[in-house]
């Protein structure tokens, strides 16, 4: 309806041999009066977690793939993790803060190149959405710590949750069983 609308007054401008030279003024009036969704910018509110560090204190701890995951929300290489073979009993806790997210028992082979879940410990988790490569994503967070851990999808095994937890493993310890975290 607006593109028509402005279709018409462009036309109806351009019959005007007298308005031609505000033409491109108005049209520019109206694709900055103009307002969509594309020209929105939605600001994340600065959320406080109940493990607090300085970026800092962070860089110095973790090991630098697990700060590029946990900390900037980075990916690492498929098929390179650690953890993506494991198949050890377990539970999987966040690699920043040590919170449990993961038991093994629901862990399986997503062929994905990255260990993943059909489901976590959801009291532990934060969903979020992210559209860094252009559409939304469900992105999943330690919600005691904020760390970037992965994105959930809902390709995952039919028989159970039908979803996949796919979790870098930089992202992720792995206390066996009989430690108990």
């Amino acid at each position: 309806f607006e593109i028509l609308t402005a279709a018409k007054l462009w036309l109806a401008l351009n019959k005007n041999l007298e308005m031609k030279i505000y033409t491109p003024l108005i049209l520019l009036l109206l694709l900055i009066g103009c307002k969509g969704n594309s020209q929105e910018t939605k600001q994340k509110e600065n959320k406080t977690y109940p493990v607090q560090k300085t970026d800092a204190q962070w860089k110095a701890e973790l090991p630098e793939m697990a700060y590029y995951v946990l900390r900037k929300a980075g990916t690492e290489r498929a098929f390179s993790g650690p953890l993506n073979n494991n198949k050890e009993a377990g539970t999987y806790v966040c690699a920043g803060c040590q919170t449990p997210l993961y038991q093994s028992k629901y862990k399986y082979d997503s062929k994905s190149g990255w260990p993943s879940f059909d489901r976590g410990i959801d009291s532990n988790l934060e969903y979020d959405v992210d559209y860094k490569i252009g559409y939304p994503r469900t992105e999943l967070k330690c919600s005691k710590c904020g760390g970037h851990l992965g994105h959930a999808f809902n390709d995952g095994p039919r028989e159970t949750t039908g979803m996949r937890h796919c979790i870098n493993s930089a992202a992720l310890n792995f206390i066996p069983a009989d430690e108990n975290p």
